[in-house]
């Protein structure tokens, strides 16, 4: 098992506010619009060194994505701001008509999604946005495990044509990737290479991925781990070449079980190599208040959710 380490614990709504800084002064066109979250959203950065490129639209996310649709027929890369349940759920209809069926370039950049929002509670836990999103026809869909990659997938984005949807969220997590790397969109990357499972995992999920595979070593399990950070375009080539190998899989995500990455993944073996696959999600349920650990462990979304998950799925094949 490959080792990795990390120095620190950072927030991945931080690396999105790092790459929009970054792209405040590389790229003109890019214009940023926040629904009185700025801070929440590590926006300020941005909204200081660029102020005539800001819009505090106030607590009005449908006028906030209908303006972003607007700008981008003059040439603007808009990218709005507020927490993940705000950005989708309450402007789903506006999402779809004005930006997905338009094919307008908008990127969606939502904080405090899933579980580890924590203590505000159900109602602001969303687990349905990566299904709400990857079903809209021309919708990107990112999903990135640290700061340095938020970082990246942000900048990255700015170049790529057409409606984004970037998650992240509030808790810090380890820091992992390098700071100079690469993002490429719709591409996997490939953390450790194994022979006995496929443990396919994105965001907060991939660092625990990244411990059961150490546990599961001692055990003498091979578990080859992939980051999904891209859940639409789904990078079928290297999910398909990993399978063919291991011969099954373990999925694992803080979203819902129904219509995330692992369902997009079943649907991928369903049409090409029918193969046993474990789910480590949340099962059919709203959160609650708690802290993000205390809620990841309840509700199934630990390392030791992932090890049980790969021995099950092993006695499978």
């Amino acid at each position: 098992m490959k080792k990795y380490t990390y120095t620190e614990k950072k927030d991945t709504r931080s690396g999105f506010g790092a790459g929009l800084s970054e792209l405040g002064k590389t790229n003109p066109n890019v214009v940023a619009l926040c629904a009185d979250l700025i801070g929440s959203l590590k926006m300020d950065a941005f909204k200081a060194e660029n102020p005539e490129r800001f819009f505090q639209v106030g607590i009005a996310e449908a006028n906030m994505i209908g303006i972003a649709a607007g700008l981008t027929i003059g040439g603007k890369i808009p990218f709005t701001g507020t927490f993940a349940n705000f950005s989708t759920g309450r402007v789903y209809d506006q999402i779809r008509q004005s930006v997905a069926y338009s094919g307008k370039n908008v990127k969606i950049c939502a904080s405090h999604a899933g579980l580890t929002l924590g203590e505000d509670g159900a109602t602001h836990q969303i687990l349905e946005d990566i299904g709400l999103m990857k079903m809209l026809p021309h919708m990107c869909v990112i999903n990135p495990c640290d700061y340095n990659q938020t970082k990246a997938a942000t900048i990255a984005i700015a170049d790529y044509e057409g409606p984004v949807y970037l998650r992240f969220g509030r808790p810090t997590v380890p820091n992992f990737t390098p700071a100079d790397q690469k993002f490429e969109i719709g591409k996997a990357v490939m953390l450790n290479e194994g022979t006995d499972v496929t443990i396919i995992a994105t965001g907060h999920m991939t660092w625990k991925a990244i411990e059961a595979g150490e546990k599961l070593a001692e055990m003498g399990i091979s578990a080859e781990i992939i980051n999904i950070h891209t859940i639409k375009p789904l990078d079928n080539e290297a999910i398909l070449k990993s399978i063919a190998k291991t011969k099954c899989v373990v999925t694992a995500e803080e979203h819902q079980m129904n219509g995330g990455l692992g369902d997009s993944v079943a649907q991928l073996l369903s049409r090409h190599t029918p193969t046993p696959q474990e789910f480590v999600a949340v099962n059919d349920s709203f959160g609650e208040s708690g802290t993000p650990d205390e809620l990841m462990t309840k509700y199934g979304l630990d390392t030791i959710n992932i090890i049980d998950a790969a021995k099950k799925v092993i006695s499978r094949k």
